[in-house]
């Protein structure tokens, strides 16, 4: 029998014999658990999805994974919130201002948002939210003795003494040691998720098993491995457009099957709900070249894509003190750019991408970001003459004496590597691919030790700083793991980091982002995509720039 975690009776559920002994009023719960298990729930809404890398934890503090992430988002909320557009909005913050000072944020919460039921609680009925959760929430983060993960978001920004206020139950004041116009997407992370003081102290370290939060679902049961269930919050806040309480669905249940074929099967049974991405095993099955459903496959699924903020590329150690730069041929721009212009992206995202994802002719900050501008941010077409070009302004003409260079990779991603290898070998460029661990490709970046990686960059928040904060020189690696450093670059990110109009900031990015094109520290490959295979009984699941797992307004129509 599979085991079950209950949260909503401070009493023991054993008794002398050891046996599992229920309460009349957990009785429905243990059906709701076994009926979403056996999938006989035909008066139940229950959304199903797979997490194929399991869930860690449900410590909002250790949100440092997209599994982690998506489960959090359904338990807890924030005070600001992305929406679709990529524009922040209010979630638990009905509304906030900016001091003249650019330095202080002051939010105005909402008044009708609550907890859920917990033991934690006097009475384990849940009491309402107020700004010192907020405090303690954001303080708890920066607190070494949790040793969050999560805690270089507030690094060098938030006065560590001051830097939160609760003036009243509905107001909370953030205080930044200097301008930084990306806080609030910072804030809209699910670190930065709000909980109450009373669910850590209860539970201490088992807190990540015990999330008690305002979100518009709550967990009945996770078995480690096997499976975990969430029920409906039935006193969430938010009203949809036509004034239904949300969400509109009564659970989810999260399976943990750790195979894609697996995984692919339980859909093909319609025992998930969506599938996010596609295993390159079976892309070639479900998808054309061009990107779009074969024709066996359409109306029995619906294809969900959509921009995402992620950007693959390879990286390059650029820092001649280094030894390993100093040897190397990759020090030179010329021969980075060369490699640039070497290879086809097009043909690249066609055979090995199924078009999934946009070829990288642009700079580093991706597709779905305000300030991205391919008319003003000009990056590297297929140009092999132009690349053969560069080798001999170089020194190697015909790639005669250049050295052969090693790109570090992790299997998945070997064929890709091969390919570069390849297309650049006809214009004299000779690469080595070496496929490793990605445990070890990721010491090796970190310590500087890798000079030429396969990499890519997740947006932590929706702002290109993000992404250009990867070239400040006075950044360390992570996230600086090129080592990359150019003084009229960083007075250009320094400077827009106190520039409060979004306009003015958009073209300092740009500015940015193409210094770091024309430097080639980086060979952008593609701005990637969110790719979802969805039931067809399934309305109003909307994919969005981050790839979170938004499942408030979804419908379930069976």
């Amino acid at each position: 029998m599979v085991k079950h975690y209950y949260k909503l009776q401070q009493k023991s559920f054993f008794g002398m014999t050891g046996k599992l002994v229920l309460p009349a009023t957990l009785l429905p719960l243990l059906f709701f658990y076994t009926a979403c298990n056996n999938h006989r729930h035909p008066d139940k809404k229950i959304f199903h999805y797979n997490e194929q890398s399991g869930i860690a934890s449900l410590d909002p503090a250790f949100c440092k994974s997209q599994a982690v992430m998506w489960a959090v988002h359904q338990l807890y909320n924030t005070l600001v919130e992305v929406d679709s557009n990529m524009q922040t909005a209010p979630s638990l913050a009905k509304s906030w201002s900016m001091s003249a000072d650019s330095r202080t944020l002051t939010f105005i919460l909402r008044n009708d948002v609550y907890f859920t039921d917990d033991p934690c609680f006097a009475g384990g009925k849940g009491r309402r939210l107020v700004a010192a959760d907020v405090v303690y929430s954001l303080r708890r983060i920066m607190d070494k003795s949790v040793a969050s993960p999560g805690a270089w978001i507030f690094n060098g920004r938030i006065d560590s003494a001051n830097g939160f206020a609760a003036p009243d139950d509905t107001t909370f004041q953030l205080r930044l040691v200097q301008p930084f116009q990306p806080i609030l997407g910072i804030l809209s992370m699910q670190y930065c998720s709000i909980l109450p003081h009373e669910a850590v102290e209860q539970y201490g370290t088992d807190f990540r098993r015990h999330p008690v939060g305002t979100g518009p679902f709550a967990l009945v049961a996770w078995e480690e491995g096997q499976a975990m269930v969430l029920t409906r919050n039935n006193n969430y806040f938010e009203q949809d457009a036509n004034g239904r309480r949300l969400p509109l669905i009564d659970g989810v249940r999260i399976s943990f099957f750790d195979s894609k074929a697996t995984e692919f099967l339980e859909f093909q049974q319609k025992k998930l709900d969506f599938i996010n991405d596609i295993d390159a095993s079976f892309k070639d099955e479900i998808l054309t070249k061009t990107g779009n459903l074969k024709k066996q496959w359409q109306g029995q699924l619906q294809l969900h894509k959509h921009a995402y903020l992620n950007i693959e590329y390879i990286g390059i150690l650029v820092d001649e003190k280094n030894p390993l730069v100093s040897n190397s041929p990759l020090r030179l721009q010329k021969i980075r750019q060369a490699i640039n212009y070497g290879f086809d992206r097009r043909k690249m995202m066609l055979y090995l991408r199924n078009s999934i994802g946009t070829p990288a002719q642009s700079g580093f900050v991706p597709m779905g970001l305000p300030s991205f501008d391919t008319t003003v941010v000009k990056g590297y077409a297929y140009n092999p003459a132009r690349a053969r070009q560069l080798l001999r302004e170089a020194g190697f003409p015909e790639g005669r004496g250049l050295p052969e260079v090693k790109l570090m990779t992790i299997p998945v991603y070997a064929d890709l590597g091969s390919y570069i290898a390849n297309e650049l070998r006809q214009t004299g460029i000779r690469i080595q691919v070496d496929a490793m661990q990605k445990s070890l490709l990721m010491e090796q970046t970190s310590k500087s030790m890798a000079p030429m990686f396969r990499g890519s960059w997740i947006a932590d928040y929706p702002d290109a700083e993000n992404y250009l904060s990867v070239f400040y020189s006075k950044n360390p690696a992570p996230p600086n793991y090129t080592r990359y450093s150019n003084p009229a670059f960083d007075v250009l990110y320094e400077k827009a980091l106190l520039t409060a109009n979004d306009s003015l900031r958009y073209r300092l990015y740009q500015q940015m982002d193409q210094l770091v094109i024309n430097d080639a520290p980086v060979i952008p490959l593609w701005y990637d995509m969110v790719l979802h295979l969805v039931q067809p009984y399934i309305r109003h699941f909307e994919p969005n720039s981050l790839n979170l797992l938004e499942l408030r307004r979804v419908e379930i129509l069976r």
